[in-house]
């Protein structure tokens, strides 16, 4: 099998949790961490270059990205507004249970129809009243005689494209998303876990050194030394790139207890930490008690809107877990360890502009970003 699309490759399959397990013992044992085999120069400009800038938002909407995942939108009615690549999109479950995505504006005076999330039967324009179904058709004029040869069914909101898989809502702006566009697509989560709340913060740092800080160990000691290192390890990753995605896994130091524990009978919930990176602008967090999609919205070259959704960690008779530690758990990590990442983005923010450096560099610890910067670079150059 071979695909034209340097992004997709023919397979998806990762370490199951028993070969994962033996792995990191093997790191733990030996003093090593997964490598990467080449070391990668991004020029700085490329964190501040309003044409970087543009070539990438336009990258974004001309590719399917996550905007939700499908538990955000659990009933028929359900819809969430927000700006994606810039560009104001409602995106709801219709009466027939589908998911469709619309540019949120009303085709009279380009008012947005929807704000925040919620349910609704219909979009109706807080400005006019013109009012549009959930499939995006335009249902009533307020006042239509003044609009005389208006073509109704000429009017509906404009759809984008929009498509559901593993738990995940996809939309892309420009085209249609197929298939192959989502070979790579794993089931991130399942029906059974919910929505525990939706929030966003906004950094003065670029997208891209956002989405760094979540795909690499080899700074837990020093920059999160009372946050996550007293639970974790220093520099021990497990780092696995399929196509242009990756998932690096952080492991806790309380996976020793698995050690005599027989190999086939191991589970690896509670003892690490996976993160999916879902090129280009976002990511999965499966953590011990809650998981997490992020999305990466680039508001300029120097500022970015992160759109945050937690949600209920999968739950078995063996491991359950209430919806208060769930969000205890959410608060340690967003609270502690996601605010030193976040800190240091925008602190080096800060210094792109500067005289120090020409490029910023990612060694062999640093296998996920180099994947990462490889194919940003191969879709721009496409």
């Amino acid at each position: 099998m071979s695909s034209s699309n340097p992004d997709i490759i023919p397979t998806t399959t990762l370490l199951d949790d028993q070969q994962a397990i033996e792995r990191i013992f093997s790191h733990i044992d030996n003093g090593t961490t997964d490598l990467g085999d080449r070391v990668w120069r991004e020029p700085v400009e490329h964190y501040h270059s309003q044409e970087r800038f543009d070539a990438e938002m336009a990258l974004l909407r001309s590719r399917p990205v996550p905007f939700c995942p499908s538990a955000a939108l659990p009933d028929k009615g359900s819809y969430i507004a927000r700006k994606s690549a810039g560009t104001p999109l409602v995106v709801a479950r219709g009466k027939d249970g589908q998911v469709r995505a619309f540019i949120n504006a009303c085709r009279h005076r380009g008012m947005q129809v929807a704000s925040g999330s919620g349910r609704a039967n219909a979009f109706v324009c807080p400005y006019h009243a013109w009012a549009y179904g959930l499939d995006g058709s335009l249902k009533s004029i307020r006042g239509k005689e003044a609009f005389p040869g208006l073509a109704i069914d000429e009017h509906g909101l404009v759809e984008v494209s929009a498509e559901e898989k593993g738990g995940i809502v996809y939309v892309m702006q420009e085209g249609t998303i197929t298939g192959e566009m989502l070979a790579n697509s794993r089931d991130y989560f399942t029906p059974g876990q919910q929505l525990l709340q939706q929030s966003d913060t906004t950094d003065q740092a670029n997208w891209k050194l956002l989405t760094e800080t979540l795909l690499e160990g080899y700074h837990i000691k020093s920059l999160h030394q009372k946050s996550f290192y007293p639970y974790g390890l220093d520099n021990v990753n497990l780092v696995e790139t399929y196509g242009a995605n990756a998932r690096v896994i952080f492991p806790f130091r309380r996976i020793e207890k698995l050690r005599d524990i027989a190999p086939a009978e191991r589970k690896a919930e509670g003892m690490l930490t996976s993160v999916y990176h879902l090129f280009p602008n976002a990511s999965v967090s499966v953590l011990s008690k809650h998981s997490n999609l992020t999305i990466m919205e680039p508001l300029s070259p120097s500022s970015t809107q992160m759109v945050n959704y937690l949600v209920t960690t999968d739950q078995t008779v063996e491991n359950p877990i209430s919806l208060e530690d769930a969000k205890r758990d959410a608060d340690f990590v967003n609270q502690s360890g996601q605010e030193e990442d976040r800190e240091a983005a925008c602190l080096i923010q800060q210094t792109v502009t500067a005289q120090a450096n020409s490029h910023l560099t990612f060694g062999y610890f640093e296998k996920a970003i180099v994947n990462f910067h490889q194919h940003l670079s191969k879709s721009l150059d496409s």
